[in-house]
Parts: C-alpha cells; structure tokens; sequence
C-alpha cells in the first residue's frame, strides 16, 4: 500500500512511517510531496495521505489534549501496546504538542540532526527507523519495569 505525506519530514511525519511499517503495513511504500500535492498525489497514486490538514490521520484535539498523526494511526488501527502508547507520548511532545516527556528533546533534536544529514525524506527515515526501533525497546523496558515496581511495592 502507498502512503503519502509532506516533504522534510521531521519527528511525526518519520514516526509515522516506523509505525506503519511496524504495525500496520510492512509492505508499505512512502512519497514525500510538497504540501499542496499531498492530497492530489494521495487521489493518483491511491495513497493513504498523513500528517497534512484534510487527512483523516492527522493532528487532533480530544478532552482539550492535543494529539498527534502518531496517535492517530494508533487510534484507527486499534493499537493497544503500552511500550507504544509510552512512544506516542514521547512523539507528541517532541512534534510540539501538549504532552510532556523528559526524552522529547533528545528526539527532536536527533530527528533535526538526521533531516540535515540525510539526502532526502527516505534517505532521513531509513537512518531514523533503528532511532525509533530503539526508543520502542526503550518503551517497553520502561513499562515492564513500571509495572515490576508496582507490583513488588508493600
């Protein structure tokens, strides 16, 4: 399946492709576009289109929080991981939304640092995919140890 979105991508429009790819579609191909052809292209190509304004997999606002494409994608396919729910936090923060993570600064500067060096948008998210492999190990050492600490308390 194609999946297209905004070009220079950042930390949500490469977090995105690592979910997609992980999670929901391991065949999936990616077009970076300007942002005004991103719809066009998504018709043409018959793309799921994300991370721009009009895509159903974009930024929202729900109870006054402010969520992310990242959580988008989780909410439609149902994702229920907790390492990927502590991840979404992680992204959220880092792509300027709401949330708070102590890890968001390291993200998004990592994730600037790769845009920089990278030839281009599947140039920066194939240098960026074991970033975020790692930070999903991350995740899920975070929550197993939490929940190894709530469960041994007095």
């Amino acid at each position: 399946m194609k999946w297209v979105t905004r070009e220079n991508a950042i930390v949500d429009r490469i977090a995105c492709p690592w979910l997609i790819h992980k999670f929901v579609d391991p065949g999936a191909e990616f077009l970076y576009v300007p942002k005004e052809r991103v719809m066009e292209v998504a018709a043409a190509q018959g793309a799921t289109p994300f991370d721009v304004p009009g895509a159903e997999l974009h930024h929202y606002t729900e109870n006054g929080q402010e969520f992310v494409s990242f959580d988008a994608l989780i909410r439609k396919y149902h994702l229920a991981d907790p390492a990927l729910l502590e991840l979404a936090k992680i992204v959220r923060a880092a792509d300027g939304g709401s949330a708070r993570a102590a890890e968001a600064a390291g993200l998004e500067a990592a994730a600037t640092g790769f845009r920089l060096i990278a030839k281009d948008d599947l140039e920066n998210q194939r240098l960026q995919f074991p970033l975020y492999d790692a930070l999903y190990a991350y995740c899920r050492w975070k929550v197993e140890e939490n929940g190894r600490l709530e469960h041994t308390g007095p």
